[in-house]
């Protein structure tokens, strides 16, 4: 491991409302704060939206400047990237900022039943390959896990520069009869333009500048029935 990224580890264990639990820890076992994250690390009981594979925290950032009142925990397994961010609320005092280093994979370790209001999922790895198709964030595998801690039709935000996950998540969201509130495959030149989605990430802006279309979905997820994945293409 280099030294900058030993440096950056180090940095970040002494900042506060960063949590890196060991794997052992939380494989098949509840996380300490499960079930208590608003009282329990933010002090109070706001709504909580995550940020899913945040990378370096951006948006989670920039959506807890713009929403004061909500409480915002950036997920992300890479601490080398998570260290931008987390530096970023500490030195700013974002007290309704956390980030959270671990596996997606095992997210349902740390989040209770209603937990959760929102999720976003901003230009996450569209896992293009068939073999690879569990590992969409987007696909069934992962929606019945939100299913288990976000509220009843709790909502998923979709931001990627890759048209063909964006097809795929409207027709999972098709198959499964799910409430899309909102959709585009060139959201800056669409009508949406509110606050949330104005924020561009620096490799979004990467994207933009190379011509390329942003794809924006909003879609909510209820409790009611398992999620269905959609059957491979021929």
């Amino acid at each position: 491991m280099s030294k900058n990224k030993l440096q950056k580890f180090s940095e970040m264990a002494s900042f506060a409302r960063v949590y890196q639990p060991a794997f052992e820890e939380v494989f098949r076992k509840d996380y300490k704060y499960k079930g208590n994250w608003a009282r329990e690390v933010f002090g109070n009981q706001n709504p909580i939206v995550l940020e899913l594979g945040c990378g370096k925290g951006e948006y989670t950032i920039n959506l807890a400047r713009r929403y004061p009142d909500i409480n915002f925990i950036g997920v992300d397994i890479k601490g080398a990237r998570i260290w931008k961010g987390a530096k970023t609320a500490h030195e700013q005092h974002l007290d309704n900022v956390a980030f959270l280093r671990t596996r997606i994979e095992i997210i349902e370790s740390f989040f209770g039943e209603d937990e959760i209001n929102e999720i976003w999922l901003t230009f996450p790895d569209p896992q293009l390959k068939r073999r690879r198709k569990k590992k969409r964030l987007t696909g069934a595998r992962f929606l019945n896990q939100y299913r288990n801690f976000l509220v009843d039709n709790g909502i998923i935000h979709l931001k990627t520069d890759n048209d063909n996950l964006y097809h795929y998540t409207i027709e999972i969201a098709a198959m499964n009869k799910l409430s899309v509130l909102r959709s585009t495959g060139d959201l800056y030149h669409s009508e949406y333009n509110d606050d949330a989605l104005a924020i561009k990430t620096y490799y979004e802006i990467q994207y933009l500048e190379e011509g390329s279309n942003i794809n924006y979905l909003k879609f909510a997820l209820p409790k009611d029935r398992p999620i269905i994945e959609p059957p491979d293409d021929e």
